[in-house]
């Protein structure tokens, strides 16, 4: 949530706007309603089916949350909402209505005299009634029946309060004259979305029809208020932001089939922020974020009730650039609350980044996008790392009623804050309200006989329409595993997501072996009998990403999990120097200790990190050159080969070595029983990307045999063999053994009796193989990097980490790059 400013104001890109301090003048930020057509009860169903739509969600009745962090999260801030008293936030939704009231006032965003006042109310009926439609517990019911009774009375007096009919507010309707004069005010529809919302939910999910009844109301007096204005007007005056509207509206067409509430639903279609993005151009930089996310809420939503595509466009460029590259390790974006440059991440590391509104409405989307796009699993593993690494972490589990943060602090030496029961009240502890309150709807989707399974979180699923009953068990991520029991019977398919990290991931059903990709679906149809249990094991290695702005700047990843430095109470002036050599698991599950330029720490889960300071980005050290060796094997004699990069990595002939004529100059002779050549340890460490190519020439060729072989056992490696078992050249990277590789598979074995160019690039999750200068093979599911090997020990050409047979032959002109040559680096290397 944010000030408005004056037309003649300077710019959002020059203003450091901090919400905390600007709790009396004017803009907003956005909430929304948890649900639009897609995955309604079956009782409540749209009366328009979404267009362009293939999965749909289970009711949040049909998915119980089992013991974990997300149930205890959740039973956190439903105590808070049984213990919130409603009469404090109906306070001045009365007064204004000339109705009497004794509650005592809140304080925070809805003090009676903080132009925002009424969001809060919003978000606590959509809370109670996701709370309801998960657990069936009659107090939400109850209280999310008289909150809306008590707006009902409100809005009953309009009129008489000298408003027009069906306003509903708790401040006056000349806040909407003050919008479309552009004159400075705290965001009206921004709240009213937040009320609008809040009644479509207490409909959609706990049956209250009055709710419907006062929610067709407000829709039809925006519709008077903004059917009056110009077009121009309108645009004009939607630079203030104004939330969700376009999203609720048409939601509400959806279920309504009322073409007023579409026809209103386009009149906040922002052409400032649409069209741009039509064209899949990122003009986000100076902008609010959390202004823009709900409109592109609202424009998918707008996609599956009409069918335009520009509408799907907008929302697909729009998260594809903000996911591509305006967004932290954690998930979330901007800094300051407002969209940077592109690629800006290094140097945006605040106090105030990642405010959790804005990634509550992120993942609002993505799962929109979903729905029209189940193929793309970046959707889901955005959604996963997001909710594990901000959304989980934001509840502070110190607080009975699960009070949450407002920014995620990125800072080196940030701290989270949180809020409180009445004093509070920012957007974000009404967001908070409803995160914690629906965990359980992005578990499972389906289509038609088709189960999918994209998180991995301790649940039960009911799906009635098969018969089944679904268990999950799982401690994931502290075990890098889950179980599924099906009780029932029937023939169904289940797909279950095997995400991209997950290299070596291993699949059964009751016991027998079924294949599983990382990056994709594991698919399963069978005729299943109760009992049937489906087991999948998801190993996770250390990885350190770096920011696009900086390839020293790096976080630590266990698969998904962001890993941060704990600092106790010591704050921190600048990023910690971090040797990723030295990051080792302790005894207890996703801890770790490493080395630091401030001494050793320890490494824990983001999303654990509270009450004291931490870090989460790091200066590396020693950071890699783009070349990191270089050997021209020129030499005539020893056992030393000089590395011409400069960098001093000299390597040494072991064994049966010798010097013979190369493909230029000379090469390394290696004889095929204990030659082999060493470089020096940790010669990739840190590195997210690397291309390593070479001349070779075999003399014979032997299965398994190695060009180079990079790690320090048979777990941790990444080679190059001229022949596989497959009978084909083979490059493979793992941190698991061999049953976790990531490989990528030539169609020929490497030739014999001539020099051949050989070379791998991995980086960006994919991986080339070029032979001779010409691509021959790729993977483009590759979550492995160099770097996430950590300080390699046995760094050799021509021998294996395994008792596989030496290489006989020769190698020449080796090179180390940590970064990916393109394709035509590698041919000019060919030649």
């Amino acid at each position: 949530m944010r000030r408005s400013r004056p037309a003649n104001a300077p710019s959002a890109a020059q203003l450091s706007i901090n919400r905390r301090t600007l709790l009396r003048a004017g803009a907003a930020a956005v909430g929304g309603s948890m649900l639009g057509a897609v995955g309604l009860p079956r009782a409540a169903r749209a009366a328009r089916t979404d267009t362009g739509v293939s999965v749909y969600a289970f009711p949040l009745s049909a998915v119980t949350l089992l013991s974990g962090p997300f149930q205890q999260n959740m039973t956190r801030t439903q105590a808070y909402l049984n213990f919130v008293d409603a009469d404090r936030l109906l306070h001045t939704f009365r007064l204004n209505y000339g109705l009497s009231s004794s509650a005592q006032p809140c304080g925070g965003w809805e003090a009676p005299d903080v132009e925002l006042r009424g969001h809060s109310t919003g978000h606590l009926l959509s809370a109670l009634a996701q709370s309801y439609a998960n657990t069936g517990a009659s107090s939400y019911k109850t209280k999310g029946d008289y909150v809306v009774g008590a707006l009902a009375t409100c809005q009953a007096r309009a009129t008489a309060a000298g408003y027009n009919s069906g306003f509903l507010a708790a401040f006056p309707e000349s806040f909407i004259d003050r919008v479309e004069a552009r004159q400075n005010v705290w965001a009206p529809y921004y709240t009213l979305h937040k009320i609008m919302a809040g009644l479509l939910d207490q409909y959609l999910l706990a049956g209250n029809a009055q709710a419907l009844t006062v929610l067709k109301a407000m829709a039809a007096w925006v519709k008077f208020r903004m059917g009056r204005l110009s077009y121009s007007q309108r645009q004009s005056m939607l630079d203030t932001e104004f939330g969700g509207m376009n999203e609720v509206l048409a939601n509400l067409y959806q279920v309504t089939g009322d073409p007023d509430h579409l026809t209103t639903a386009e009149y906040f279609d922002h052409a400032r922020m649409f069209d741009p993005l039509a064209a899949g151009s990122d003009q986000l930089a100076g902008f609010h974020a959390n202004t823009q996310i709900p409109k592109m809420l609202g424009a998918i939503r707008e996609y599956h009730a009409t069918g335009t595509t520009r509408y799907h466009d907008i929302a697909t460029n729009f998260w594809d650039i903000v996911v591509g590259h305006h967004t932290y390790v954690i998930g979330g974006n901007s800094n300051g609350e407002y969209f940077q440059q592109p690629d800006g991440i290094a140097g945006q590391l605040s106090d105030t980044t990642c405010e959790v509104c804005n990634s509550y409405n992120m993942l609002k989307l993505t799962r929109q996008l979903f729905f029209t796009d189940p193929a793309r699993t970046d959707y889901i593993d955005y959604y996963e790392r997001t909710l594990w690494n901000q959304m989980l972490g934001e509840q502070d589990p110190n607080s009975a009623h699960g009070f949450v943060t407002y920014y995620t602090p990125l800072r080196p030496g940030g701290i989270k804050t949180y809020s409180n029961d009445y004093d509070d009240f920012t957007c974000d502890h009404g967001t908070g309200m409803e995160t914690h309150t629906k965990f359980a709807d992005s578990i499972y989707f389906y289509s038609g006989s088709t189960l999918y399974v994209n998180l991995f979180v301790a649940s039960t699923l009911n799906w009635a329409a098969q018969g089944v009953t679904i268990r999950q068990d799982t401690t994931f991520p502290e075990a890098a595993s889950t179980k599924l029991t099906v009780t029932g019977s029937g023939t169904f398919t289940i797909k279950i997501r095997v995400p991209g990290w997950a290299a070596g991931a291993a699949l059964t059903v009751n016991g027998a072996a079924v294949g599983a990709s990382p990056g994709g679906y594991a698919t399963i149809t069978r005729t299943w009998a109760s009992g049937d249990v489906v087991n999948l094991t998801l190993p996770m290695a250390l990885s350190f990403p770096a920011a696009p702005d900086s390839a020293t700047t790096q976080a630590v990843k266990i698969g998904p999990i962001v890993l941060a430095g704990a600092y106790g109470s010591t704050d921190l002036t600048a990023l910690p120097t971090l040797t990723p050599s030295s990051v080792k698991a302790t005894s207890t599950p996703l801890q770790y200790t490493a080395t630091a330029s401030t001494g050793t720490v320890t490494l824990l889960p983001f999303y654990k990190m509270h009450h004291q300071r931490y870090t989460v980005y790091w200066n590396v050290s020693k950071p890699l050159p783009e070349l990191v060796a270089w050997y021209k094997f020129d030499e005539t004699a020893g056992t030393s080969a000089q590395d011409s990069s400069g960098n001093g990595k000299t390597a040494t002939l072991t064994g049966g070595t010798s010097w013979t004529a190369g493909h230029s100059g000379n090469a390394v002779a290696l004889d095929g029983s204990s030659g082999y050549v060493t470089l020096p340890a940790g010669i990739l460490a840190g590195a997210a990307a690397c291309t390593v190519a070479t001349w070779v020439r075999l003399d014979t060729i032997s299965t398994w045999a190695r060009v180079f072989d990079f790690g320090s056992d048979t777990t941790t490696n990444m080679f190059l063999t001229p022949q596989s078992g497959a009978g084909t050249a083979r490059f493979a990277i793992t941190t698991s053994g061999a049953s976790g590789e990531q490989q990528i598979n030539a169609p020929a074995a490497l030739p014999t009796g001539a020099w051949t160019h050989v070379a791998v690039t991995v980086g960006g999750g994919v991986g080339v193989l070029y032979v001779n200068g010409a691509e021959v093979a790729r993977n483009a599911a590759m979550s492995l990097s160099p770097g996430g090997l950590g300080g390699t020990t046995q760094n050799r050409l021509g021998r294996s980490q395994y008792a596989d047979p030496y290489l006989d032959g020769a190698v020449d002109d080796l090179r180390l790059y940590s970064r990916v040559l393109t394709a035509t680096e590698i041919a000019a290397l060919a030649r």
